[in-house]
């Protein structure tokens, strides 16, 4: 054959079937596009004159770097095999009329370079274009005031153009196997294979229910934030599996059980909506499972990511419990907390500032493992995982309890404890290690606001700073270097704007190295500073990053979702258009065809939202225990975060499917009309 000839079938046949290639290439461009902004923001030089959190932003768009390859790999691969099934009929016929299968690879290969061509020069062209915007977009959320040079970043063009040419390389490679493997007529019939009844996988649906309902349990019943990051990602692949297989394989066996109910079954609207919908659902079930699943992604990245940088003023105050924080962390009881007291408030004096509000308080902190009540002193890793038996026992006395917390406390004697949990005790004493204390009162408080880690505390009240000893030196007997110390810290809310904030930090370090005691005695203790409003910036710049990347990761989620409901509403045209006019012939108005249609396209088309619905709800307690980890502990703005995430998306998905739809009453033609 002519070689010319090959490159004009290759570019007929992209024309010819331009109603798939052209959301192909739209989207293949906008995800190239996507993964060199990422990377040209990863490598910005400007990004490495942060003041704070530089190595933060850039972890996170390096994340994000890898998550586009990851889904562009994916979502490349489910478009192409869309795109191939619905042209096996025509490459049938190619090979019938004389065509060898050399000869129709030698045109996919064509095919599929200039494809790649296309989205991967558009996609370089666009991300290079709007770079510099995306770069103004990313400064803007971080709060990042710099001069913005456009530049063209050579190691993310050329990763690009490994990635994807590597990726259109695959597909061209699977392409070939189908086309290898099939015979003529097998392709002739390849776009519209499937038209049997399916089966009732009842293993296959049983798993689904016993998998979603696991992951479901696992999200609902977790009660403390180390076990939610924990068992977060089993949970999710345990849902994903799950959504695949009630979809797959559940709703035909619902479907199926009504069939056999003649009382219900053997209606006319009934009959033609069931019947339609065991092949419905069998044609287009791991696409709609897709666009649920793909939908719950874009509910949490968004819903998360906003709440996280909406939440900035709580989660500082949640991480610095005071304007200034000082602690001195020492081996030994420390005497030298009044002394520090005195230093930095005459320091914030000098400075003209005003105290708001102050506590200060020694305490001993160190975990132990809960078993039948007590509290023993082990290694947590000397028999597995005991992350959700760990509890942090936290000792202090009865003065400064009730200095901190402004709560009464009775008298103590030697050795009688005042016994603080979130959760009950319903002992009267309590052992820890090998000594055992009576609880003379037991008091309540709430983690509602509180640190992410007060569901698993234990504040126990002594009399005083003697009765902390005999636990410090159980617990460095087993914990070693790991030990925990004393802490004495020093929390200060004080008036005046952020600059003012700032340098009266700055004025207390420089008073408390002044003074000798940062040096401590013979090394036995060090003194830590912090200054919130120091820190406000670098809290800005993570969080901000991170939302930048959950808009960016909504939207390409949200895109592959967008393409995923288009190509099902041709694949249904092109099904739907034989059956409509069969269900003319057998009597059917079209009044009734097309009101029985509608009912059905409308049912498929809402069970991925409101299941995506239900997976954000059921994921709700274990994904704001994860948000509490990164400090935001806020889950009533979490709560409105995501109730309005999904109102938007809903919105939004519910205008896709009505724009995508006319694609569809096109393809039928006028069985609806």
């Amino acid at each position: 054959m002519n070689k010319r000839l090959y490159g004009k079938l290759a570019v007929n046949n992209i024309k010819h079937n331009r109603q798939f290639y052209l959301p192909y290439l739209l989207t293949g461009i906008l995800t190239v596009a996507f993964f060199y902004t990422m990377l040209y923001l990863n490598y910005n030089p400007g990004l490495d004159e942060l003041p704070f959190g530089a190595v933060d932003v850039k972890f996170v768009l390096g994340l994000g770097a890898v998550i586009i390859g990851f889904f562009s790999v994916i979502f490349l691969f489910y478009t192409n095999s869309f795109i191939m099934k619905r042209r096996k009929k025509e490459l049938g016929i190619y090979n019938i009329l004389g065509m060898e299968k050399r000869h129709l690879a030698k045109v996919i290969f064509l095919e599929t370079f200039f494809s790649a061509v296309v989205a991967i020069g558009g996609g370089l062209v666009a991300g290079i274009a709007f770079s510099k915007l995306m770069c103004m977009l990313l400064y803007a959320m971080i709060g990042y005031h710099a001069e913005i040079v456009f530049y063209v970043s050579e190691s993310g063009v050329v990763s690009t153009i490994l990635l994807f040419s590597g990726i259109f390389m695959l597909t061209f490679i699977y392409n070939l196997f189908q086309i290898q493997l099939a015979k003529p007529v097998e392709l002739l019939h390849g776009s519209s294979q499937g038209e049997r009844e399916p089966k009732t996988k009842k293993l296959m649906a049983i798993v689904g229910i016993v998998t979603l309902a696991a992951g479901y349990y696992m999200a609902i019943t977790v009660d403390n934030p180390v076990t939610a990051v924990l068992l977060f990602f089993v949970a999710v692949i345990l849902v994903i599996i799950g959504t695949y297989f009630i979809f797959m394989a559940g709703s035909i066996a619902v479907l199926k059980f009504l069939r056999k109910r003649k009382s219900y079954y053997y209606k006319k609207k009934h009959f033609v909506a069931v019947s339609g919908l065991i092949y419905r659902m069998k044609q287009n079930a791991a696409g709609l499972a897709s666009i649920c699943i793909l939908s719950t992604m874009v509910l949490v990245v968004i819903s998360s990511t906003v709440s996280m940088y909406a939440g900035l003023d709580d989660e500082l105050a949640t991480r610095y419990q005071g304007d200034i924080g000082v602690s001195i962390i020492s081996e030994n009881p420390i005497t030298e907390g009044d002394t520090l007291r005195e230093l930095v408030n005459r320091t914030i004096q000098q400075e003209n500032r005003s105290i708001k509000e102050e506590q200060g308080m020694m305490t001993l902190t160190f975990s132990c493992i809960s078993e039948d009540g007590n509290l023993v002193i082990r290694k947590h890793d000397d028999e597995g995982d005991y992350s959700s038996d760990i509890i942090m026992l936290r000792m202090i006395t009865r003065e400064d309890y009730e200095e901190a917390y402004n709560v009464r406390v009775p008298e103590l004697s030697d050795h009688e404890v005042v016994l603080v949990t979130s959760d009950g005790y319903d002992k009267d004493t309590i052992t820890v290690g090998d000594y055992t204390y009576p609880i003379l009162q037991k008091q309540h408080f709430s983690s509602e606001n509180g640190h992410w880690m007060d569901n698993q505390v234990y504040y126990m009240v002594v009399n005083n700073i003697e009765d902390m000893a005999p636990l410090y030196e159980a617990q460095k007997e087993i914990y070693g270097k790991n030990a925990s110390s004393y802490y004495y810290s020093l929390y200060i809310d004080i008036d005046g704007n952020k600059e003012e904030k700032i340098a009266c930090g700055n004025a207390v370090s420089a008073a408390i190295g002044a003074s000798g005691m940062e040096e401590g005695h013979d090394g036995k203790y060090y003194i830590m500073i912090e200054n919130r409003a120091e820190n406000e910036d670098s809290f800005r710049q993570m969080y901000g990053g991170f939302l930048f990347l959950g808009i960016f990761l909504g939207i390409l989620f949200l895109m592959i979702t967008v393409l995923i409901i288009f190509y099902k509403q041709i694949s249904e045209g092109y099904e739907d258009k034989e059956r409509f006019a069969i269900m003319e012939k057998v009597g059917m108005s079209n009044e009734e065809v097309k009101k029985t249609i509608s009912a059905q396209i409308r049912m498929v088309f809402l069970l991925p939202i409101v299941t995506a619905a239900l997976h954000v709800l059921a994921a709700f307690p274990m994904i704001r225990m994860i948000l509490a980890v990164m400090n935001l502990n806020n889950g009533r703005l979490f709560a409105y975060c995501l109730l309005g995430t999904i109102a938007v998306f809903t919105v939004i998905y519910l205008l896709v499917y009505k724009m995508t739809s006319r694609t569809y009453y096109r393809i039928v033609g006028h069985q609806i009309g």
